[in-house]
């Protein structure tokens, strides 16, 4: 059986580095896929040229927290502004405020609603959605991402996974097997499995066959496979403190013959999220 891989590599628009990194392991490498953070300080200068490449498949990579700022104003969001007047930094800070009742979903419609209608803008095929640190798996803000795919008629939607045994990887897999049901529900696409959480940064070839034989091993239809790469020289990933990200060995691991040996050594075929 025929099993399909799609390597999706998030925060196209973060940095320069980042953007130019991502397009380099399409072009050079296994990555199929893409996925723009439309609220990136980098969008700007780099959204252009995903039109050059229209092989690669453009996903939304939706976001209500991190560094950088969102493009609505706290007038018209003010839920998702904490009390210094930033977005939280981190999914969990978000949660926090979230459960207490501080976060209106109609606030993140709101700011999704015109991330996803800025990338639309470039005139490319959206495949996907997803959500930065995959705030998503939030059920409030599972609904908000799956009305939004019916909404603007994007076929599909990331299903994250993670088995690590400790409380986070529960949380993830009881949250994604919801999502999942969801999404079939509401006649949106997604891979039958994936992996990305437990290898964030952190992908080097070995890694890579490693998980590659063990989503081969599950024999699932389709994965996707979600990938950091970046190139080496970037000054303005130093304001992103994510601890252990190798952004440059990641777009080693995913470039040339031992890259493309492995996907075929297993049993992939490249897509995209297009192709499920």
């Amino acid at each position: 059986m025929t099993k399909l891989l799609i390597v999706n590599a998030d925060d196209y628009g973060l940095t320069t580095g980042i953007s130019l990194g991502i397009l380099r392991a399409h072009r050079e490498g296994i990555v199929t896929s893409a996925s723009v953070l439309a609220i990136g300080p980098a969008y700007p200068k780099v959204c252009h040229l995903l039109a050059d490449h229209p092989k690669l498949g453009v996903g939304v990579h939706l976001a209500a927290v991190g560094e950088d700022p969102p493009l609505l104003s706290r007038a018209e969001i003010p839920t998702l502004f904490d009390r210094t007047g930033h977005l939280s930094e981190t999914f969990s800070g978000f949660l926090r405020r979230a459960v207490v009742g501080r976060v209106d979903p109609a606030d993140v419609t709101r700011e999704f609603t015109a991330q996803l209608e800025l990338v639309q803008e470039l005139g490319v095929p959206i495949t996907h959605l997803d959500a930065h640190q995959h705030l998503h798996l939030w059920p409030p803000l599972c609904r908000v991402v799956l009305d939004l795919a019916k909404r603007f008629d994007v076929p599909a939607v990331r299903v994250p996974r993670f088995r690590a045994r400790n409380l986070t990887g529960l949380g993830v897999t009881v949250l994604g097997h919801r999502l999942a049901r969801c999404a079939q529900r509401s006649g949106v696409k997604h891979p039958a499995d994936a992996v990305g959480i437990e290898v964030a940064g952190r992908l080097d070839v070995p890694r890579m066959r490693r998980v590659l034989a063990k989503m081969a091993a599950r024999g699932h239809a389709s994965v996707e496979l979600t990938v950091h790469p970046g190139e080496a020289d970037d000054p303005d990933r130093a304001r992103y403190q994510w601890e252990g990200y190798q952004w440059a060995q990641e777009l080693d691991a995913l470039l040339g013959a031992p890259a493309f040996a492995a996907v075929d050594e297993f049993g992939f075929t490249l897509g995209t999220y297009a192709d499920l």
